[in-house]
């Protein structure tokens, strides 16, 4: 394994983690010389990894508390219902897009599926969007020249 493979194993690990998120860990890759379009694919793919498990392990707190709700309300509408159609119909898209700067995207996930939202669903726009934020904060980076930037501080 060379080096740029072990930086983009890297990107990958901090891409799946909380937070560092794939805008995150972009820039840092790009800064340390990687190779963009590489820097890009491996951080996306650590955080949709993640994505994917915040959102099928959101699904689980979900059916606890509609269970619970629905043993202390059973005669009365679920209020879940009303939350699920709206929140699937303006609520995922703006997760997905605000998620990886607000909350993280895994826990924009697990909140989406906790509202409603199927899993699956959850998982493909969320991770899309991720892909794109990451695309833009590498050309964004690119285009300020950060991925020249440790070069020219060698040369001083």
């Amino acid at each position: 394994m060379n080096l740029e493979q072990l930086g983009l194993f890297g990107v990958f690990l901090a891409g799946a983690i909380p937070w560092f998120e794939a805008i995150g860990v972009v820039p840092a890759g790009i800064l340390f010389g990687l190779d963009p379009v590489w820097v890009v694919a491996s951080a996306v793919a650590g955080n949709v990894i993640t994505i994917f498990v915040f959102a099928f392990g959101g699904s689980k707190i979900r059916d606890w508390f509609i269970s619970r709700s629905e043993k202390k309300n059973k005669n009365k509408p679920s209020k879940w219902e009303k939350a699920q159609k709206s929140f699937d119909k303006y609520g995922i898209y703006g997760m997905a897009l605000l998620g990886p700067i607000l909350i993280g995207t895994q826990f924009a996930a697990a909140v989406a599926v906790a509202a409603g939202v199927r899993p699956l669903k959850t998982s493909v726009i969320i991770s899309i969007a991720t892909a794109l934020w990451a695309i833009l904060i590498a050309v964004l980076s690119i285009l300020g020249g950060l991925d020249t930037l440790l070069e020219r501080q060698l040369e001083l």
